[in-house]
């Protein structure tokens, strides 16, 4: 796999490592080579399906950068039921009668979470505690209770209803956010219970899921499209070698801008060289300097 951005539809089934290393070995010689740099860019659950980002060689240093940009997910919330991990893998631990639910009721439970909120995340989440992830501790059995985390819902709407049964929604979120998490808090609010039996990620940021079997690669300005950018000469290069600034010269903007009223990302400015990001870089005080460097480029 060339360094950079590779766009992958991961299936049902499989963990995001899980179908990340079978990506790997599926590169003829891959036992013969030195095996490359190499995470994917968020986690899907297993039951999940949809756009999983994997970042190869000095794109590994971009993971941080992608955590806030808007994700865009389709689910599947199934009421009536709150499962122990908030899926349709868990255990059931409370039913109630999700005949009194009306569009009504619907839409305004929604709205209550739309905006920045507290949410605790799903005991069987990637969170670590104690250097640990949460889920191996609930695997083995283990109480977990995780602190509130500071989420963001810019936009959810429900698609469509099959009451009292389920209903599917459409969210758009920043990063962090579990919707597992929001299944079981919409049906806490609404007195019913509720869990996720389906999830997709349809995108994150400008990129789309490429569908079952699609592979896109993102190289040169596809990376990270929200940020502006600035050309670097001979001279400008060597001296972030050395650690030293320069003019912020002119800046480009960026060719991708986030939703309308999503909190800014924050994203760095990106440094080419002959038609490669070579650094991320930060301005301070009309001074550019290097934030990383990408070794190679991209």
């Amino acid at each position: 796999m060339t360094p950079g951005i590779h766009l992958l539809h991961k299936p049902v089934g499989p963990s995001s490592f899980a179908f990340m290393s079978a990506c790997i070995e599926s590169v003829p010689d891959a036992h013969a080579r030195k095996r490359p740099r190499i995470c994917h860019g968020g986690t899907l659950d297993p039951f999940a399906s949809g756009l999983l980002l994997i970042l190869v060689q000095p794109a590994t240093q971009l993971f941080d950068y992608l955590h806030a940009i808007p994700k865009v997910y389709h689910a599947t919330v199934r009421w009536g039921t709150e499962t122990d991990n908030c899926d349709p893998h868990g255990a059931t631990i409370f039913s109630g009668d999700p005949s009194g639910l009306s569009l009504e009721k619907l839409d305004n439970a929604l709205l209550a979470f739309v905006g920045w909120r507290e949410q605790v995340p799903p005991a069987t989440s990637a969170k670590r505690i104690d250097g640990e992830r949460a889920y191996l501790k609930a695997h083995r059995g283990e109480t977990v209770i995780l602190p509130p985390s500071r989420v963001y819902l810019h936009e959810a709407n429900w698609l469509n209803h099959d009451l009292p049964r389920e209903s599917q929604l459409r969210l758009v979120v920043r990063g962090g956010y579990y919707v597992r998490a929001l299944a079981r808090d919409l049906g806490r609010l609404l007195g019913c219970g509720a869990h996720l039996t389906a999830l997709h990620r349809t995108a994150i940021g400008p990129w789309a899921d490429p569908g079952p079997g699609g592979h896109v690669e993102l190289h040169g300005r596809e990376i990270l499209p929200w940020a502006s950018v600035r050309l670097l000469c001979d001279q400008e290069v060597g001296d972030l070698r050395q650690s030293r600034q320069i003019p912020m010269g002119q800046l480009l903007p960026p060719s991708w801008p986030v939703p309308e009223s999503f909190p800014d990302p924050q994203a760095p400015i990106r440094g080419f060289h002959r038609g490669r990001l070579v650094y991320l870089l930060r301005l301070e005080e009309g001074w550019l300097s290097a934030l990383v460097a990408l070794r190679g480029g991209l």
